[in-house]
Order: C-alpha cells, then structure tokens, then sequence
C-alpha cells in the first residue's frame, strides 16, 4: 500500500512525498543518495512512474542496465536504475544538466562497465539504445557501443545516429558492415535489438520513425564493454569516434519488438514531460 502524503499526480499515478515509491525505484533512489548524489521529489515521481510503466508494458523483465540520467551529477547518472550491477563511470569532459548529460567530442565518455560479450543473455538476444537531444553536423561519431574497429561496423554492437552522409547506423553482435538508414537528425530514441541468430533491427522514435530488419548473422562478439558517447574500438583498445551530442537516457537489455519499443518510446516521452525536458 502507498504511504499517505502530499498527492503528486504523475502519468495516472499519484505519488506521495511521504514515501510509498515502488521498491525497485526506492532501490535506485538509496544508490543515488550512497553515491554521494542527490535527486529532487519531481525526479523521483518521473522515475517511478517510469519503473511502473516499464514493468506494466512487459519491458522491465528484459532491462539490464538502465540510466535516466537525472540529478544533474555524475554520482546520480551513472546509476542503474535496473540493479546495484554495472554502475557506469564518467569521464572527465561531460556537462551534466537537468535536460541529461553531454560529452566534450574530444575524449568523454561514459563505461556502463556491460561487457559485450559476457553479459547478454546470449549473443541472439539483446537491444540498447539512448535518446540523444540534439543535432550537431553529420560524422563519424558514435553514439553507443562496443567492439569493431574504427570506421568498420563489423563484429560490433553499435549506434551512430547520424553518420557521414546522414545514416542511422547500428548493429548487436554484428558480422559484417551493412546499410544504414537515411536519417538527418539525430534528435529522437534510437534502438538496435536483436532477437534472432539471423537478422537484427533498428528503430527510431521521435522526429521521425524508422523501422528496419537487416540481415545479419551473428559476429565473433568482442570482449569489450559498451560506451556511450564514444565507441570502444577492439582494434586499438580504446575509445574512438568520440560524440558531443546531449543524452538524457540509455539502455541495455535482451531483445526487443517493434511493438516494446513503441511503448517504451511512449512511457520515456511521460518520463521526459514530467521532468520539462
């Protein structure tokens, strides 16, 4: 039963500041204030009302690690939301804000500490992505990932949002550098999720809707940890294709369907609207 406080009406659910907050989002809150970060009553209502429409849509269950970047700071942002597992670890060089975090494009970047190749639950089920809120110049930046070498898609679970010659690009556990999507902005939730030996997909949501199925088996999947902000080339061991673009979440979690990222896309856009961001 929720305690009985000031009513907070979020999303259909009425939070209370005297406490009640679903356990898991408690959970989140208790490591936030551990880590030394700090998060105000709207920040926790937007964020348990995202745990409870997460869980309502059947998509919490296949989370791994989960960054809603709230609390302005690098102590509250690199908490996962899903678990007490892969706490990620900023860089120097990030902007931290109420609107999300951001990268210096120089030689920021920010280790979920989900090593690629240890910890899907196989290497035919998987999905990660992020909401980027801004759109500078095309090029080589990656957005989100792990493995492959620098300019090569191959053996790699990436997202360049918008690439050289305004491309959506992504792969999970890739074997070969395939077509991307024409896209000239990268302002939206963009997604790539595998759940098939065969073939993997991509998906945006936000300025535009993209939904694309390529096929793909899978690739020798790197030992390497997923970035965001920068890629973590297998080749030379480190970060490469640095980006500047704002972020104001991540994911990381087995495979999901068209339809989970649409409703995903729908409980981030009550998560985001609460917070004016």
């Amino acid at each position: 039963m929720f305690g009985v406080g000031v009513g907070v009406s979020v999303g259909g659910f009425t939070a209370s500041s005297g406490g009640g907050f679903d356990p898991d989002a408690q959970a989140f809150f208790d490591r936030v204030t551990t880590a030394g970060g700090t998060l105000s009553l709207t920040e926790k209502n937007a964020t348990n009302q995202l745990v409870l429409d997460m869980k309502s849509a059947g998509i919490w269950s296949s989370m791994k690690a989960v960054y809603p970047m709230v609390g302005a700071s690098a102590a509250a942002c690199a908490q996962n939301l899903k678990s007490a597992s892969f706490t990620g670890t900023f860089t120097s060089g990030w902007t931290f804000a109420s609107t999300g975090v951001t990268p210096n494009g120089t030689s920021a970047y920010f280790d979920t500490n989900f090593n690629n190749q240890n910890n899907w639950t196989s290497t035919s089920n998987g999905s990660m992505g992020f909401i980027s809120r801004t759109n500078p110049a095309a090029g080589a930046q990656c957005d989100m990932g792990s493995g492959g070498s620098i300019g090569s898609g191959a053996n790699s679970s990436t997202i360049y949002s918008r690439f050289s010659g305004d491309d959506f690009y992504s792969g999970l556990n890739c074997t070969t550098v395939v077509p991307g999507s024409s896209n000239t902005s990268s302002i939206g939730f963009f997604v790539t999720s595998r759940t098939s030996s065969s073939t993997y997909t991509r998906h945006k949501r936000g300025s535009s809707t993209i939904n694309t199925s390529v096929t793909d088996s899978i690739g020798i999947n790197p030992n390497k940890k997923i970035y965001l902000g920068a890629g973590n080339d297998a080749l030379t061991n480190l970060p490469s294709n640095y980006s500047n673009r704002e972020y104001d979440f991540c994911f990381i979690g087995d495979g999901l369907t068209q339809t989970q990222v649409d409703n995903y896309w729908t409980a981030l856009q009550t998560f985001n609207s609460t917070l004016s961001r």
